[in-house]
């Protein structure tokens, strides 16, 4: 079994790089493509961006009940699809209306992807591998947008309309590699997480959400998420870049130096941060995450507000998107765990796919609030966001409440079942009947 599930987890984890590094080549691009290679004006590449958001709120409430009826492999060869599909549509798009129902194409796959994709991880991992096989994931994100983004930077040519056509035909092909891998990934008959949470026959008869619903804990992960997507991932190519460029006075050269630090925190820090997370209770190492970026906030109104010198401000500002890629690396091997160990046994898609759906909407919301306040509000931006980082930490304690020990600190369960497991008597030691075996070892094997 556990071979199995180590194959299809390298199986699972290739898919995800290739579709990443498909993302990287076309998504910094896209505006540009839109506004000035179509010649559609910024008003249709503002449209386009905001279709490929909306469609993600749109397919993502039906995504988790799909995944728990159907399972994971289907849903995901279908995003895979369907996103291959906008793509090379928006290659070929050069009306308005082309645009944007392939950005809506583009958009719904790509969204529908990251629930089946974190369900079918949760399906092929333990407790033991579940914390490494999610930072294993975010590793690989990271690595394969940048590496696109990098690559595609140099095919990309604005005055030949023909570049981009490559790059979205790359894209396309890379969605089609990942419904292929998908395809032929063969998860064991049984998702592992059976044994952490028992069906709860009450929640499935009063049906999906209102069971996530009335699961309180479920619920204040669901609100700390979107604080913290609002107040990271929402601001970095809109509030933030603004901020920086209109208080800092910063080259829009200098953002690019400073998601590339982002992108290179995440890689180095990624398995230096993980000892530590696994050995920590979570709900302390989000609340950790909220200080670190509580420092990043401050360190951004040094830049645009601490009248310094431009090189000073320059490296506060890259210091701000570093700071927030460290956060970034303690919390992929937090949250997405977490959720999953909330989750009951028939409800894990429906988790998931709701979880992605509060980040979707924090996305949404993050840069039509920040972008003004960035731009004009220099002062005010700043420190509202210094609030939300520390409620970030004072909502991850609160939550830490209502979490079990299993569920907080899912090591510290595993070392005690150990420690009994070797005092337990053996197969005809004292105390022990005939046979018996050690169901710890056998949770293990």
């Amino acid at each position: 079994m556990s071979q199995a599930m180590g194959a299809a987890m390298r199986r699972i984890q290739a898919g995800n790089v290739l579709s990443a590094f498909g993302l990287g080549f076309t998504v910094p691009y896209l505006y540009v493509y839109v506004a000035q290679v179509r010649d559609l004006g910024a008003g249709t590449a503002g449209a386009v961006l905001a279709a490929f958001a909306m469609a993600a709120l749109v397919v993502l409430p039906f995504t988790g009940r799909t995944i728990d009826r159907r399972g994971p492999i289907p849903v995901l060869v279908g995003a895979a699809l369907l996103a291959a599909a906008g793509a090379l549509a928006l290659g070929l798009s050069s009306s308005v209306a082309a645009v944007v129902l392939s950005a809506v194409l583009l958009g719904s796959g790509t969204a529908v992807m990251q629930p089946a994709l974190a369900t079918m991880i949760v399906w092929c991992s333990t407790t033991t591998t579940r914390t490494r096989a999610f930072a294993t994931q975010f590793f690989l994100q990271n690595l394969g947008l940048g590496v696109g983004g990098l690559i595609g930077g140099q095919l990309v040519d604005e005055d030949r309309p023909g570049s981009f056509l490559l790059l979205f035909g790359i894209e396309a092909a890379m969605f089609l590699v990942l419904a292929g891998i998908a395809a032929g990934v063969r998860i064991p008959a049984a998702p592992s997480i059976a044994d952490a949470r028992p069906v709860d026959a009450q929640a499935k008869a009063r049906g999906g959400m209102r069971a996530l619903l009335s699961h309180r804990a479920m619920v204040q992960l669901c609100v700390l998420g979107f604080v913290l997507f609002f107040a990271c991932y929402g601001q970095f190519e809109s509030g933030l870049a603004a901020y920086g460029t209109e208080a800092a006075g910063l080259a829009p050269s200098t953002l690019g130096v400073a998601l590339a630090a982002n992108t290179a925190v995440i890689v180095v820090a990624q398995f230096v941060v993980l000892r530590f997370v696994e050995r920590s209770r979570r709900s302390r190492v989000i609340a950790l995450v909220g200080l670190i970026w509580t420092a990043a906030w401050l360190l951004a109104g040094v830049a645009g507000l601490g009248q310094v010198g431009q090189a000073m401000a320059t490296a506060a500002f890259v210091g701000t998107y570093a700071l927030f890629g460290l956060g970034e690396a303690m919390l992929s091997p937090t949250v997405a765990p977490l959720v999953a160990d909330l989750a009951p046994e028939a409800m894990v898609g429906q988790y998931n796919s709701a979880f992605a759906l509060v980040k979707q909407l924090a996305l949404a919301i993050g840069p039509a609030v920040g972008g003004p306040m960035g731009a004009a509000l220099h002062g005010p931006y700043v420190l509202t966001f210094v609030l939300f980082s520390l409620g970030i930490t004072v909502l991850a304690l609160r939550l830490g409440g209502k979490l079990t020990q299993a569920q907080d600190h899912p090591f510290s369960v595993l070392a005690k079942s150990r420690v009994v497991a070797r005092h337990t008597p053996g197969e005809d030691g004292p105390g022990g009947l005939p046979g018996q075996r050690d169901r710890a070892a056998d949770a293990r094997a």
